[in-house]
């Protein structure tokens, strides 16, 4: 008998809401202090970054109202489901971060959470600016039309 290896599900859970809210001015990749439950429950998908933010207090920058879904199997060790979670960068990003989010209308969003290919969770946060109502009717108008466009050219073979 040969055994069949199984690849390890990629876990990449977006933000939708934020590419649709903000503008992105830069970005970040960042770690995470995490329980084991937490961690295992990213692994298996359960876990949400709607209506999440960053802060920075005290020279470090957290993640508030992350959902990471209670493990299934976790014993007395559970985790809460919304606390406030360190992410892991140098101080310089932090200072700097911190300088921006000094001007009016930007903030700090989580854009993505992944397990990389070490197995260590990450989260994409970027350093964001609101789009007024107009800019997102703008936004879904250019996204119907590259469909659109998509939608005509797939059907056509180019030789």
């Amino acid at each position: 008998m040969t055994a069949k290896s199984k690849k390890p599900q990629r876990v990449n859970i977006k933000n939708k809401r934020a590419l649709h809210d903000y503008f992105i001015v830069d970005q970040l990749t960042a770690g995470i202090v995490l329980t084991g439950t937490e961690v295992k429950s990213i692994r298996a998908g359960k876990a949400g970054l709607v209506d999440t933010y960053c802060y920075i207090r005290d020279g470090e920058m957290w993640v508030k109202n992350m959902y990471v879904a209670e493990y299934a199997f976790g014993s007395f060790n559970r985790h809460d489901l919304r606390r406030d979670r360190k992410l892991l960068l140098n101080r310089r990003e932090i200072r700097n971060w911190a300088a921006e989010t000094k001007t009016p209308g930007l903030t700090i969003v989580p854009l993505r959470l992944y397990i990389n290919e070490d197995g260590l969770a990450k989260l994409d946060i970027g350093l964001c600016r609101g789009k007024k109502e107009y800019d997102k009717r703008h936004s879904l108008k250019d996204k119907e039309a590259r469909r659109e466009v998509e939608r005509i050219t797939k059907g056509h073979r180019y030789a």
